[in-house]
């Protein structure tokens, strides 16, 4: 364990398997927030908080590949009892996040880890479950197959009504689905296949991986004519103080 500026960040050792090398995000930490900018201008950034005022009772948050980190530091500020496990392949990220959660220093704590690898048992509280994932645009990193492998091991560690927050690119079927969007998340995969060594090159059927680890969609906003789409999605049934209203 690392202790640093009142953070802790743990780095559990890696676990064998057949999974492809994790990109490397490393080179781009610096730029991200930008290269968003440049590309999308700020509907990544509406895409991410759509739903965040749904989520006002959680307690305990299980964050993937948030990149900078502007999104924690967000929830951290809009929720003043959660408190964070984030997960990063990227030292750099981690680093950023941790320099953006620094108002709040004792409700974060970090894990350098390739989350298909990640082992949540070990750092799931029985006492307090994790009642909230969040992925944004980090799926779209895996696999259908890693997708599902991630869910089903998540399931086990969370409270019986957990919320999944998930913000990803999508591809919808119609003409803009078949003549812009098709072309425009191929684009994306192929520069993050040169910046970052990313390996996956198709959105997952994260529906259908999630729906088979016991999860349900509730709610779901499109934009940018879904190219965006911001969900969430619960086990079982709804969380205390989660609105299922539209």
């Amino acid at each position: 364990m690392i202790f640093r500026n009142g953070f802790r960040s743990i780095h559990p050792a890696p676990k064998a398997g057949s999974e492809a090398p994790p990109p490397c995000f490393d080179r781009i930490a610096r730029l991200y927030r930008w290269m968003e900018y440049v590309t999308f201008g700020p509907y990544l950034w509406r895409c991410r908080c759509v739903f965040l005022s749904a989520l006002p009772d959680c307690r305990r948050a299980l964050v993937f590949g948030d990149g900078d980190g502007r999104f924690t530091a967000r929830l951290l500020a809009a929720n003043p009892a959660i408190r964070i496990d984030a997960v990063d392949v990227s030292q750099a990220m981690l680093r950023s996040l941790l320099r953006r959660a620094r108002p709040h220093p004792c409700r974060v704590r970090t894990h350098c880890a390739d989350a298909r690898l990640w082992e949540a048992a070990i750092f799931a509280d029985r006492a307090e479950p994790w009642d909230l994932v969040v992925s944004h645009f980090f799926l779209d990193c895996l696999t259908t197959a890693e997708t599902q492998t991630l869910a089903a091991n998540l399931r086990s560690t969370l409270s019986p009504a957990a919320v999944w927050l998930i913000s990803e690119f999508a591809v919808p079927e119609s003409a803009f689905g078949r003549l812009f969007a098709r072309p425009i998340v191929s684009l994306l995969y192929r520069a993050f296949r040169v910046l970052t060594g990313l390996s996956v090159r198709n959105l997952p059927h994260y529906d259908a991986a999630l729906r088979s680890a016991g999860f349900s969609r509730l709610r779901q906003h499109a934009s940018l004519g879904g190219l965006l789409v911001s969900e969430l999605w619960i086990a079982e049934k709804p969380a205390p103080g989660i609105s299922t209203l539209m």
